[in-house]
Parts: C-alpha cells; structure tokens; sequence
C-alpha cells in the first residue's frame, strides 16, 4: 500500500539531516550575497488589474469538458465505490487537484478554455435573462468587501478534503456529489454576478491563473514570455487576495507536516482519544490548519513590515506583505512539486487500467493490457533518491528565486542602494529559516528513524487499493 505522499522505500541521506538542513539555508545566504551588490532599474508598475484574464468564450472545447464532467460524475454515482476502482477520484484529486497545477506553474494557465465551471458559469451570464428575471439587465454587484473571499473558502474547503477529510472525500459518489453541487453554484453565480464571479470567486479559475504567473507561457494574460513573467502584474492589495495566496503555500506545509511520523506520535498523545474518534481528529486536525495559516500569515506579515520600516518604505503590514508575495508564489509551487511528485508518478498508473473501466462496473467490455487489470502498479519505478534529490533541487531553486524577487522589489521600492539592502535582511532571516523547516518536514517521512514510521499517514488515502475486489 502507497502511504500519505507515495512514498517507497526508506531513504537514508549520505551526510546527517542536521548539516544538509543547514546547507539549504546556507545556499539561500550565498545566494542573497551574490545578488545583494547588484542594482535594480525600477520599472512602471504594470497596469494591468489583478483579475484572471477570460478570453473569448470557446463554445466547442466547453461543451466538451463539460460532457466530460457529466461523464465523470455518472461515473461517481453508478460506479463502484471502491477509490481504486472509479476515474472519478483519481482524475479529480490527482490530476485536476495536483497535476494540473503543476502544469500551468510551468507552461502557464491554458485551462481556461476547458474549465467546465467557468464554461458554465459565461453560458449563463445572459443580460436578456437577468433583465426577465431579476428586472435589470445588469449583473449583481459584486461588494467590494467581498474581494476574493468565496475563492478563499472554496479553496479552503477542498483542501481541507484532501487532508483532513480524505477518506470521506474520496468515496466516488462524495466527489460526484461536490462536483455537482459546485456545477449548480456555478451557473446560478455567473446569472447573477456575471464575470465577477469568474474574477473573484471561481476556485479553478482563480486557482490557474494564479499559478499561470509562474508559467512561460502567456495564453493572453499580461507579462513577458518567461518563467514567472506574469509576476510584473502588482498582486491587489487586499487581505481576501492574501489569503488566497498564502493558502496556497499553507496547504502544502500543512500536507507535510501531516506526513511526519513525529505528527503521528504527537497526535496519540493529545487527550481525548482522538485516534479513536474520526469525528474529532478531523475537527482537531481543522482547527490546526486553521492555527498554521494564522501563524504563516502573522510571520510573513511581520517580516514584511519589518522590511518596509527598516528600507524607510512607510508601509503598512498588508502594502508590505503584498508587494512580497509574489516572492512567495515559486516557494509554493516548489512544494506543491516536491512533495506530490512520487504520489504523481505511482498513483498516475492508475489512470491505464482505469480508462479500460472508468466505472468499475462488472458489465463493461474488457480491454488488452494496459487498459485491464492485468497492468501492475509500480510503486518503485523510480528509485526515492531521485525523488528525493528533485525535490530538495527544486525547494533550494525556488527559495533562491524568492530572493532575487524579494531583492527587485524592495531596491526598486528605495533608490538608496544601503537602505535598500538593509530593508532585505529581514526577508532574508525569513526566507532562510523557512528553508530550513521545509527541508527538515521533507525529510521525516523518509529519512527519520520511528517506532510509528509506518503509521505516517495522514487519512489521505492512497489510491491504491491493497486489496481490491476479486472481481476486478
């Protein structure tokens, strides 16, 4: 059975985990020492608003995601109920989930032509059916006060499926249910607030587009053909956008932090029997998330405004953290990558035998190999060194990227190079301690010896069935 993030075998480090932590964190230093001297041209700020770009509407490519959506969700209702054994879990919290994230981090956001939501979602926004309706041809207007909130707390909520509430979040016909229910959410909020809902409150559209600033790719939206281009786009200046943002980091610690069998031990430990009462480790483990996100945003905001009051910016803590965060956006993709790539690359064959038999059904015609049951999973088809050795390159990569962001934003913010570089030191102390643990909560469940190491788990359940049913 594949455990919390797939993976295999135990590895062992070849230096002590305590000095490869510290060297991480010493790579972000060389790296802050190397850029520190250099000048920075402060450019314009770009014009263009903090809104995922729509482009036309493509009525083709909607129609069929959104077939394959119903498809999916018929799949979930009427098919077996075995996680292993229907598409729908697989091809939502893997690859819709991780995989598709990851893609637009690096290519850039061209989901918007076959998101079945947002398809749906511009299919209704009809003036001539608000104007029969609601007596006006105008859409709702959309509060200023309401910002990004309802993308914050879909987001929230579907991550709090896949790591809190995982086993339940899981059974094909609880995603089925989601899905449709969001479906329905989604058409009757474009009728009402038209393509605001798409700008501020559609998860996946909102989710995409923000990862599409890392990618090279523009697809239409704002910035330079380059890695991270559409980082020259300011992020609003809002708590709602911040906390969409730093979510999105959040989650990904939080999934680590689960992982560890240090967790495990800490959670039998709590009173109030919480391993034998689901009911209360899913509450406990909420309230968690909740608490590291606080803290996370408390962290980061301090530091931030310590950098505009050292740098003599006289910003606030949200201008402060705002003008920051897009040093933030590569560490989380970094995260996201590193600790979903062996969960990616074993679970993903799934997918072969699956599309033989999206539903599990006894009925359906059988396929030659791969698409049967006769295709065996791999879970060591890659040895953990490599993922190991991936995934600590890209956390270190991205950490340095950090700093160089962080160092073009606030020399542009202050023309005096010596104020500029000390307004980077507190940045820097962050980005560098925040290395460090991510390093240390990358290596638990691989490299620390525990009596519970094999109880890592965190419910989020492998898709992997250890025993499926004889009939498939």
């Amino acid at each position: 059975m594949v455990l919390a993030h797939a993976f295999g075998q135990r590895y062992e480090l070849p230096i002590p985990l305590l000095i490869f932590v510290l060297g991480g964190g010493a790579v972000v230093l060389v790296s802050f020492a190397l850029i520190a001297t250099r000048p920075v041209i402060a450019g314009g700020t770009a014009a263009a608003a903090d809104v995922p770009t729509l482009g036309p509407l493509r009525v083709v490519r909607g129609s069929l995601a959104t077939v394959v959506l119903a498809a999916l969700v018929v799949c979930g209702f009427g098919g077996s109920q075995v996680v292993a054994e229907n598409i729908l879990p697989t091809l939502f919290w893997l690859i819709v989930w991780i995989a598709l994230p990851l893609s637009v981090g690096v290519l850039g956001d061209w989901t918007r032509a076959v998101n079945p939501f947002a398809f749906l979602s511009r299919l209704t926004d009809r003036p001539g059916a608000r104007k029969a309706l609601l007596g006006s041809a105008e859409p709702v207007a959309w509060p200023s006060w309401l910002g990004w909130w309802p993308a914050v707390l879909l987001f929230f909520t579907a991550a709090c499926g896949e790591l809190v509430f995982n086993l339940t979040a899981t059974v094909p016909r609880n995603t089925a249910l989601a899905l449709t229910i969001y479906a329905v959410l989604s058409v009757f909020a474009g009728f009402l607030f038209g393509k605001r809902w798409l700008q501020r409150g559609e998860l996946f559209t909102a989710l995409f587009s923000t990862w599409g600033r890392l990618g090279y790719f523009r697809f239409g939206s704002p910035g330079p053909r380059r890695f991270a281009g559409g980082l020259i786009v300011p992020f609003e200046a809002t708590w709602s956008r911040i906390t969409f943002l730093l979510l999105l980091l959040v989650s990904v610690n939080f999934d680590g932090l689960l992982a560890t069998p240090r967790w495990t031990a800490f959670e039998r430990k709590v009173p109030g029997h919480l391993a034998a009462d689901p009911a209360r480790l899913e509450a406990f483990r909420t309230g968690v998330f909740l608490l590291l996100a606080v803290t996370l945003a408390l962290l980061f905001g301090l530091f931030a405004y310590a950098a505009a009051r050292v740098g003599r910016h006289y910003s606030g803590l949200r201008a402060g953290l705002t003008g920051l965060l897009p040093s933030l956006l590569p560490i989380a993709f970094a995260y996201l990558l590193a600790h979903n790539i062996e969960y990616l690359v074993v679970n993903s064959q799934l997918l072969l035998p699956l599309l033989g038999n999206p539903a599990g059904v006894d009925w359906w015609p059988g396929l030659p190999f791969p698409f049967n049951d006769s295709y065996e999973v791999h879970a060591h088809l890659i040895p953990n060194g490599v993922y190991w050795y991936v995934s600590v390159i890209v956390i270190v990569v991205a950490h340095v990227i950090a700093v160089i962001l962080a160092h073009r934003h606030l020399g542009a913010r202050q023309p005096d190079p010596h104020a500029a570089r000390e307004s980077e030191y507190p940045w820097l102390t962050v980005m560098v301690a925040y290395t460090m643990l991510s390093l240390w909560l990358l290596a638990q469940p691989l490299v620390t010896e525990h009596p519970t190491a094999t109880a890592a788990t965190h419910d989020r359940a492998s898709l992997i069935d250890p025993q499926p049913d004889a009939h498939r």
